[in-house]
């Protein structure tokens, strides 16, 4: 019984560290210290949140099963796998690609430009497309397509179909995002359309702060009044 006592705090302190130390809730809590600012007041190398409109500065990238137009994506795929009477999801692809991208808030426009390497940023998505593959279910063509890009079969050894899922998270052009980082003015290098001005803004990271981007609803990422 003594051991219960000392067991019990123990797993709900670890609990309670992985929920508040995960990558949305670190985001969410930074985000909600930020007052909300508009772009044309901000100040260079103040820490700065925005939230407008996400725009692609280039080409935009094509979702891989949904083929929505965005400038971020993250997809995962995983198969069900079983050992004895157990079983667990086994990751077969992870993928993110990303772009800059602009955010526009009342007509004007900030330009962010995340990057891997160095890593420069935080991110968290919402996953709003899921699809899934199993013994009793018909594969679509779309999910079938999907599997084969990937080279992923979608049959065992004996021809029985894989449990296979998918979730995949986008920033689609024209959703409304949230983004933080440290602000600078550059100089705008060619024209934007609907934008008269020769400079631009820019969210950018530094040695202690990461640039942060979500498209969580901007009530989970603003302070309560």
């Amino acid at each position: 019984m003594e051991i219960l006592f000392v067991i019990i705090p123990i797993i709900i302190l670890v609990v309670f560290l992985l929920y508040y130390l995960n990558n949305k809730q670190v985001i969410i809590r930074t985000l909600k210290k930020l007052p909300s600012s508009g772009i044309s007041g901000i100040r260079t190398n103040q820490f700065t949140k925005i939230t407008g409109k996400a725009l692609h500065v280039d080409e935009p990238l094509i979702a891989p099963f949904s083929k929505r137009k965005c400038i971020f994506y993250r997809i995962k795929i995983e198969e069900k796998r079983s050992s004895g009477k157990s079983h667990h999801w086994a990751t077969l692809v992870k993928e993110e690609r990303f772009q800059p991208f602009f955010v526009q808030k009342n007509g004007e426009y900030i330009i962010v430009s995340p990057s891997r390497k160095p890593l420069n940023y935080k991110a968290h998505l919402v996953i709003d497309k899921k699809a899934s593959a199993g013994t009793f279910k018909q594969n679509t063509p779309e999910f079938e397509q999907l599997l084969k890009e990937y080279n992923i079969k979608s049959k065992g050894f004996l021809g029985f179909k894989k449990n296979i899922r998918y979730h995949e998270a986008i920033i689609e052009i024209g959703e409304e995002v949230t983004v933080a980082g440290i602000a600078k003015w550059k100089n705008l290098q060619e024209p934007i359309e609907g934008y008269s001005y020769s400079k631009i803004a820019s969210l950018e990271s530094n040695e202690k702060q990461k640039i942060i981007i979500t498209d969580l609803p901007k009530e989970k990422v603003n302070k309560r009044l």
